[in-house]
């Protein structure tokens, strides 16, 4: 299992001296399937100390929410890697469907004993999960916090024919021969071209240690056909859908040059939550949780303090 954040060696290092004192790593079972996941203990724990669930997005594991949990020393960070992501293997029965990952965090959450004022935090794919979850199981966690949600349809609009030719790569590389399939997964030109498109930020540094996550991490997935099925559900859900029974507090945080999540469906989507409140974090895209990790957490810290457990 990996425990530790690779960086490449001449890029400054992103995250505190204290965080390494603060995690824990272990693996569990569940229905069959190797489960890894970290815990990041709080330096002291406070009458306002929460415990947070965070679900990571479409072919990220935990390393990619590493920067918002470092910046969040008050609180009980938990990070999965989803099964078929990162050192996770992939569901033993059962495709990699919304709902299936739905009951991935039921499973989860009973095997750790984590209640009702359990905080849940999904970013881009795990928005869609999380609001699935809670609207299934109204709840079952309290509040929600999404970054970067796929707020809108991803096959509709002016992202569908990109969409379409993402799927049609998927399922050419899960159907070539293993080898190729593989090569044309983890290509690193393609992987950098996604990163490039994604990354806003200015900071020439930054931009490298993002590259470098990408790099180590991006093509980290238990096999073709998981990673198929997970890119399909992905890309057939959205928030929005579920928006009216998302009746408990909802935070969005969303980034004004997003182009994934673009910021007129994150308002939209914010008008149809029932108590919901969207902060916008400026010159930052669907990396809000590489580049503007501190803005992310100081928003995060607020909402809970206006909702305590």
């Amino acid at each position: 299992m990996r425990t530790a954040t690779r960086l490449p060696s001449d890029v400054p290092a992103y995250f505190s001296p204290g965080l390494a004192a603060r995690t824990r790593a272990a693996e569990i079972d569940l229905d069959g399937s190797t489960v890894a996941y970290w815990t990041y203990e709080p330096v002291q724990t406070t009458a306002e100390t929460r415990t947070i669930l965070v679900i990571h997005g479409f072919r990220g594991d935990h390393h990619g929410l590493l920067r918002v949990a470092d910046q969040l020393p008050d609180m009980r960070v938990i990070m999965p890697d989803l099964p078929g992501f990162g050192s996770s293997g992939a569901f033993a029965a059962g495709a990699h469907s919304v709902e299936q990952y739905g009951a991935f965090i039921s499973s989860f959450m009973a095997a750790l004993d984590l209640g009702p004022d359990t905080v849940l935090l999904g970013h881009s794919f795990g928005s869609i999960i999380a609001s699935h979850f809670v609207a299934a199981q109204p709840g079952a966690v309290t509040p929600l916090i999404l970054i970067n949600p796929i707020a809108a349809p991803a096959l509709e609009g002016p992202k569908g024919v990109m969409t379409r030719l993402a799927v049609l790569y998927y399922r050419l590389a899960a159907r070539l021969p293993r080898p190729l399939g593989l090569a044309l997964l983890r290509n690193s030109m393609i992987v950098r071209v996604m990163s490039e498109t994604m990354a806003k930020t200015s900071d020439r540094d930054l931009r490298r240690f993002i590259h470098g996550q990408h790099h180590a991490y991006f093509s980290a997935f238990a096999d073709r056909e998981s990673l198929l099925q997970s890119f399909t559900a992905s890309v057939s859900a959205h928030v929005a859908e579920v928006a009216d029974k998302l009746t408990l507090p909802v935070l969005l945080v969303a980034g004004e040059k997003d182009e994934i999540a673009t910021l007129p469906d994150q308002h939209r989507l914010a008008a149809l939550l029932p108590d919901g409140e969207l902060k916008v974090i400026p010159g930052v895209g669907h990396l809000i949780h590489y580049e503007t990790p501190a803005p992310a957490a100081g928003f995060i810290r607020s909402f809970l303090k206006d909702h305590p457990a």
